[in-house]
């Protein structure tokens, strides 16, 4: 055994100017003594200031408004993102598209995609046409610090299907150790107690207590903290904000039509929900190296090759899944704002 790790050391320590985050699987990464001496707090603190470098590179994109909003907060949030006869629009061809997809099952929660591949672009030009906008494009990769394209789904969120234990995403967490982009396009007015979108405010900025709190948590992550943690997901309690000078968590309680594009490099969370509930958006994420140099060059963003990356994604996913098993499950065509059975499990 011991042999063995040290015949994949080269391997481990390839892995560390890459976007590996999970203490567990890598023990050079998840190692205490290193990170007591400060090796995941490097990583954190130089993938945060190369982001700022390219972040400064692509400003142009957006406006001046809305740079100084998510350099505060982490986010920006737009309501009547679009005109309300195209977001009318918008709506009806989403939910009158009947496309194959894809759900995840975790704790009581169901969440449901639908690929927005150049098929399903075809037959929802508005949709298209709101990815292909100047605004969207901006904020995705001002927020992203990429000049990349993102990957883009239809995403229906079906709370409380079960009786099983609360949906794990409803923990406040940072879905890594660097600057990444999600964003939601909400075609549902979203209330409070219904699964709101959570975010800390300025809780992107990698503080000194930021960065404090990333070196303790990092030295017993490997081991002693929660399954998504030890995968490189820290959790955090709300209760530790304030020691991190940080307010309150804030819901996004929103109409539809309303654009929030964050860093979820943040600490954020899905809102719990009090009933069964759904939600229903256009959903977009992008994550690359954090430790390249430029903000371009990216192949994946080629035409051709962009708006097929999920499709692709999901059938290499078909041709593993008999060997390590995955959490998705084909489930055919589904209208996204009327489920055959909202309460059932995903599968």
């Amino acid at each position: 055994m011991n042999a063995a790790r040290y015949l994949l050391l080269p391997w481990w320590i390839a892995q560390l100017p890459t976007g590996a985050k999970a203490f567990c699987d890598n023990p050079v990464i998840g190692s205490p003594m290193l990170n007591r001496r400060g090796l995941h707090v490097a990583r954190v603190r130089t993938a945060a200031a190369l982001a700022a470098q390219r972040r400064s590179r692509l400003a142009r994109l957006v406006s001046p408004d809305d740079r100084a909003a998510f350099d505060r907060d982490g986010f920006v949030l737009k309501r009547d993102v679009l005109p309300a006869s195209d977001f009318a629009e918008l709506r009806r061809q989403v939910f009158d598209r009947r496309a194959p997809a894809r759900e995840m099952l975790q704790g009581d929660t169901i969440t449901r995609r639908i690929a927005l591949d150049p098929r399903a672009l075809a037959a929802m030009p508005a949709v298209a046409r709101l990815l292909g906008s100047a605004e969207w494009r901006g904020l995705m990769r001002y927020v992203g610090s990429y000049d990349s394209e993102p990957i883009a789904y239809v995403q229906t969120i079906l709370s409380q299907v079960n009786d099983r234990e609360p949906d794990p995403q409803t923990a406040l967490h940072a879905d890594t150790f660097h600057p990444t982009v999600k964003a939601w396009l909400f075609l549902t007015d979203v209330a409070e107690d219904e699964g709101p979108f959570v975010y800390v405010p300025g809780s992107h900025r990698m503080t000194p207590a930021r960065l404090e709190w990333e070196r303790q948590r990092s030295i017993v992550a490997a081991t002693q903290l929660d399954r998504l943690s030890a995968r490189g997901s820290l959790r955090v309690e709300a209760e530790e904000l304030g020691a991190l000078g940080l307010p309150e968590p804030k819901a996004f309680a929103v109409p539809a039509n309303t654009l929030v594009v964050a860093d979820t490099s943040g600490f954020h969370a899905r809102g719990p929900s009090l009933r069964p509930s759904m939600r229903i958006e256009i959903w977009s994420y992008g994550r690359r190296n954090p430790f390249l140099p430029w903000a371009g060059l990216d192949p994946l963003s080629l035409p051709g090759i962009a708006e097929r990356r999920a499709s692709l994604a999901w059938a290499l996913r078909d041709r593993l899944s008999a060997i390590v098993g995955q959490p998705w499950a084909d489930v055919g065509l589904k209208t996204p704002d009327a489920p055959a059975n909202p309460h059932a499990k995903a599968g």
